[in-house]
């Protein structure tokens, strides 16, 4: 799934680029996947208060009604649903491993079960070796277990590193990372990802047609597994973030389009909703 990649400086606003995003369209109908952090919700300081706005939850059902929209998350499923209040979208949580849709219930794939100890007993080793560190996160989830360290002292973002490279270094075939914004995301040794997720689910639900294109919108790390895999004219890739943040504009990404906040990614939905 490698692609050719440029900064986030470079890309071409979708809902300012001289219809560049319309002729990718090409009047084809779009199935949307979204992440939810940072794409649906800002970025804030505790997971816990991620909480969609009325008007955006409002833009989704709409789009949902004129065309296939799934959330993509590296939260918990359930998680993602309680957050959006909302039960009748397709729904891939912990990066794609668990899928549910409303009308089949949980969308078995290859490589949904049999990590479940392995994720158990990295959870309890980060409880024991970084919980007792002031203000860090250990979040246990279905799939992978997150450290978030976005209120640590910057002080001990060493030790925390050095503690998940050990534990990294003692499983290398068991346990991988995915680093993220202020989090390290401990998951099992296995080929699947956000893009695989998309790619399966455009499969599962017959989207993988000439007249469908896949639009992922997405801000993280973990998202560019997506845009990837819709690289080379398979789909569209929105990479959300302001390319005037020094942290953001020099990123590498397989994306097409940047957009810079949630607000302007409510109003590209908007737009196709009509």
């Amino acid at each position: 799934m490698a692609a050719p990649t440029s900064t986030v400086r470079d890309l071409p606003d979708a809902l300012h680029d001289d219809g560049r995003f319309a002729e990718r369209m090409a009047g084809r109908r779009p199935a949307v996947f979204l992440d939810y952090d940072g794409v649906l919700t800002p970025i804030v300081d505790r997971p816990e208060d991620a909480l969609i706005s009325d008007s955006m939850r409002e833009t989704v059902q709409a789009l949902a009604k004129r065309c296939p929209v799934c959330v993509v998350s590296g939260r918990d499923r359930l998680v993602v649903q309680e957050l959006m209040g909302v039960d009748d979208l397709v729904v891939a949580g912990s990066h794609g491993f668990d899928i549910w849709s409303p009308t089949e219930g949980t969308i078995q794939h290859d490589a949904a079960s049999g990590f479940e100890d392995v994720v158990a007993e990295a959870a309890d080793r980060l409880r024991a070796e970084v919980g007792s560190i002031p203000d860090v996160v250990v979040e246990p989830k279905k799939a992978s277990v997150a450290v978030h360290f976005r209120l640590v002292d910057p002080a001990q973002h060493k030790r925390i590193s050095d503690i998940v490279d050990a534990m990294l270094a003692e499983q290398p075939d068991r346990l991988k990372v995915t680093p993220g914004k202020m989090v390290y995301e401990l998951q099992p040794q296995i080929d699947w990802n956000k893009g695989r997720a998309v790619l399966y689910l455009l499969h599962t639900l017959g989207l993988d047609t000439d007249d469908v294109v896949p639009v992922y919108l997405g801000d993280d790390i973990t998202d560019e597994d997506a845009f990837r895999a819709l690289a080379g004219g398979r789909g569209i890739g929105i990479i959300v973030g302001h390319a005037d943040d020094p942290e953001v504009a020099d990123r590498a990404t397989a994306a097409d389009f940047v957009l810079p906040s949630p607000a302007e990614v409510e109003q590209l939905l908007s737009t196709l909703a009509r």
